[in-house]
Protein backbone atom coordinates (compact mmCIF):
# COMPACT_ATOMS: atom_id res chain seq x y z
CA UNK A 1 0.00 0.00 0.00
CA UNK A 2 1.36 3.39 -0.97
CA UNK A 3 1.84 6.34 1.32
CA UNK A 4 2.68 10.02 1.23
CA UNK A 5 5.94 11.10 2.89
CA UNK A 6 7.24 14.67 3.25
CA UNK A 7 10.87 15.47 4.08
CA UNK A 8 11.49 19.09 5.05
CA UNK A 9 14.33 21.13 6.48
CA UNK A 10 16.59 24.06 5.82
CA UNK A 11 19.02 24.51 2.95
CA UNK A 12 21.71 21.82 2.81
CA UNK A 13 20.21 20.07 5.86
CA UNK A 14 20.27 16.61 4.28
CA UNK A 15 16.68 16.51 3.01
CA UNK A 16 17.39 15.04 -0.41
CA UNK A 17 19.86 12.52 0.95
CA UNK A 18 17.33 11.33 3.52
CA UNK A 19 14.54 11.08 0.94
CA UNK A 20 16.86 9.00 -1.25
CA UNK A 21 17.75 6.87 1.79
CA UNK A 22 14.06 6.08 2.35
CA UNK A 23 13.94 4.51 -1.13
CA UNK A 24 17.53 3.25 -1.39
CA UNK A 25 16.55 -0.45 -1.57
CA UNK A 26 13.85 0.14 -4.17
CA UNK A 27 14.57 -0.19 -7.88
CA UNK A 28 10.98 0.58 -8.87
CA UNK A 29 11.41 4.38 -8.48
CA UNK A 30 10.54 7.36 -10.64
CA UNK A 31 12.62 10.38 -9.61
CA UNK A 32 10.85 13.63 -10.50
CA UNK A 33 13.42 16.40 -10.79
CA UNK A 34 11.76 19.81 -10.75
CA UNK A 35 14.82 22.06 -11.11
CA UNK A 36 15.75 24.03 -14.19
CA UNK A 37 19.40 24.76 -14.92
CA UNK A 38 19.27 28.57 -14.99
CA UNK A 39 22.90 29.22 -14.08
CA UNK A 40 26.22 27.48 -13.33
CA UNK A 41 25.39 27.00 -9.67
CA UNK A 42 22.15 25.18 -10.50
CA UNK A 43 23.89 23.09 -13.17
CA UNK A 44 26.40 22.01 -10.52
CA UNK A 45 23.64 21.16 -8.00
CA UNK A 46 21.72 19.13 -10.57
CA UNK A 47 24.85 17.19 -11.55
CA UNK A 48 25.62 16.37 -7.91
CA UNK A 49 22.07 15.09 -7.43
CA UNK A 50 22.36 12.95 -10.56
CA UNK A 51 25.63 11.40 -9.41
CA UNK A 52 24.15 10.48 -6.05
CA UNK A 53 20.95 9.02 -7.52
CA UNK A 54 20.42 5.26 -7.83
CA UNK A 55 21.20 4.51 -11.49
CA UNK A 56 18.34 1.97 -11.63
CA UNK A 57 15.80 4.73 -11.02
CA UNK A 58 14.02 6.42 -13.92
CA UNK A 59 14.02 10.21 -14.04
CA UNK A 60 11.38 12.64 -15.23
CA UNK A 61 12.33 16.31 -15.45
CA UNK A 62 9.43 18.71 -15.07
CA UNK A 63 7.33 20.67 -12.61
CA UNK A 64 3.82 21.07 -14.04
CA UNK A 65 0.86 18.68 -14.26
CA UNK A 66 2.78 16.00 -12.38
CA UNK A 67 -0.45 14.16 -11.61
CA UNK A 68 -0.41 13.06 -15.26
CA UNK A 69 3.13 11.71 -14.87
CA UNK A 70 2.10 9.80 -11.74
CA UNK A 71 -0.99 8.40 -13.51
CA UNK A 72 1.12 7.15 -16.41
CA UNK A 73 4.09 5.64 -14.58
CA UNK A 74 4.21 1.96 -13.75
CA UNK A 75 6.71 2.67 -10.96
CA UNK A 76 5.47 2.02 -7.42
CA UNK A 77 7.65 4.66 -5.77
CA UNK A 78 8.04 8.32 -6.69
CA UNK A 79 10.61 10.72 -5.28
CA UNK A 80 9.90 14.37 -6.01
CA UNK A 81 12.84 16.70 -5.44
CA UNK A 82 11.75 19.31 -4.72
CA UNK A 83 8.40 20.92 -3.96
CA UNK A 84 9.96 24.31 -3.28
CA UNK A 85 11.53 24.50 -6.74
CA UNK A 86 8.31 23.19 -8.26
CA UNK A 87 6.43 26.03 -6.52
CA UNK A 88 9.00 28.55 -7.69
CA UNK A 89 8.69 27.39 -11.29
CA UNK A 90 4.89 27.55 -11.08
CA UNK A 91 5.10 30.99 -9.46
CA UNK A 92 7.13 32.26 -12.42
CA UNK A 93 5.14 30.39 -15.07
CA UNK A 94 3.51 33.64 -16.16
CA UNK A 95 5.33 36.95 -16.21
CA UNK A 96 4.13 39.07 -13.27
CA UNK A 97 4.95 42.43 -11.78
CA UNK A 98 5.40 41.01 -8.28
CA UNK A 99 6.09 44.41 -6.72
CA UNK A 100 2.59 45.58 -7.69
CA UNK A 101 0.70 42.28 -7.45
CA UNK A 102 -2.60 42.52 -5.57
CA UNK A 103 -3.35 40.15 -2.72
CA UNK A 104 -6.20 38.71 -4.82
CA UNK A 105 -3.67 37.84 -7.52
CA UNK A 106 -1.37 36.26 -4.93
CA UNK A 107 -4.33 34.21 -3.66
CA UNK A 108 -5.07 33.03 -7.22
CA UNK A 109 -1.45 31.97 -7.71
CA UNK A 110 -1.54 30.09 -4.40
CA UNK A 111 -4.83 28.42 -5.34
CA UNK A 112 -3.42 27.28 -8.69
CA UNK A 113 -0.25 25.87 -7.12
CA UNK A 114 -2.27 24.17 -4.39
CA UNK A 115 -4.47 22.53 -7.04
CA UNK A 116 -1.37 21.19 -8.84
CA UNK A 117 0.01 19.74 -5.60
CA UNK A 118 -3.31 18.28 -4.42
CA UNK A 119 -3.89 16.62 -7.82
CA UNK A 120 -0.40 15.13 -7.67
CA UNK A 121 -0.98 13.70 -4.18
CA UNK A 122 -4.45 12.44 -5.14
CA UNK A 123 -2.97 10.66 -8.17
CA UNK A 124 -0.40 8.94 -5.96
CA UNK A 125 -3.11 7.82 -3.53
CA UNK A 126 -5.51 6.67 -6.27
CA UNK A 127 -2.74 4.71 -8.01
CA UNK A 128 -1.45 3.21 -4.74
CA UNK A 129 2.00 4.80 -5.12
CA UNK A 130 4.41 5.82 -2.39
CA UNK A 131 5.23 9.47 -2.98
CA UNK A 132 8.25 10.92 -1.15
CA UNK A 133 8.52 14.70 -1.48
CA UNK A 134 11.38 17.00 -0.49
CA UNK A 135 10.66 20.60 0.45
CA UNK A 136 12.41 23.52 2.14
CA UNK A 137 11.29 24.94 5.45
CA UNK A 138 11.27 28.68 4.75
CA UNK A 139 9.55 30.03 7.84
CA UNK A 140 12.48 30.22 10.25
CA UNK A 141 14.11 33.35 8.84
CA UNK A 142 13.46 37.06 8.89
CA UNK A 143 10.54 38.61 7.03
CA UNK A 144 11.89 39.19 3.51
CA UNK A 145 12.49 42.84 2.62
CA UNK A 146 11.05 42.50 -0.89
CA UNK A 147 7.45 41.68 -1.80
CA UNK A 148 8.45 38.77 -4.06
CA UNK A 149 10.33 37.20 -1.15
CA UNK A 150 7.28 37.55 1.10
CA UNK A 151 5.02 36.09 -1.60
CA UNK A 152 7.38 33.15 -2.05
CA UNK A 153 7.65 32.54 1.71
CA UNK A 154 3.88 32.68 2.15
CA UNK A 155 3.14 30.39 -0.82
CA UNK A 156 5.82 27.89 0.26
CA UNK A 157 4.58 27.91 3.85
CA UNK A 158 0.96 27.38 2.81
CA UNK A 159 1.84 24.58 0.39
CA UNK A 160 4.09 22.86 2.94
CA UNK A 161 1.30 23.04 5.52
CA UNK A 162 -1.18 21.51 3.06
CA UNK A 163 1.22 18.74 2.01
CA UNK A 164 2.10 17.92 5.63
CA UNK A 165 -1.60 17.61 6.47
CA UNK A 166 -2.05 15.15 3.59
CA UNK A 167 1.10 13.15 4.42
CA UNK A 168 1.24 9.89 6.31
CA UNK A 169 4.75 10.68 7.55
CA UNK A 170 6.68 13.94 7.87
CA UNK A 171 10.40 14.22 8.63
CA UNK A 172 12.40 17.32 9.56
CA UNK A 173 16.12 17.22 8.81
CA UNK A 174 18.47 19.33 10.92
CA UNK A 175 22.25 19.20 10.48
CA UNK A 176 21.89 15.97 8.49
CA UNK A 177 19.77 14.32 11.18
CA UNK A 178 16.22 13.30 10.22
CA UNK A 179 13.55 13.52 12.92
CA UNK A 180 10.07 12.06 12.46
CA UNK A 181 7.50 14.71 13.35
CA UNK A 182 4.42 12.92 12.05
Amino acid sequence: MGKIILVTGGCRSGKSEYAEEILKDKNDVLYIATAKAYDEEMVDRIEKHKLRRNEKWDTYEGFKDLHLVINETEKSYILLDCLTIMMTNLLFLEEQDFDNLSMDSVDKILTNIKKQVEKMISSAIENDKTLVMVTNEVGYGLVPEYKLGRIFRDVAGAINKTVASLSDEVYLTVCGIPMKIK
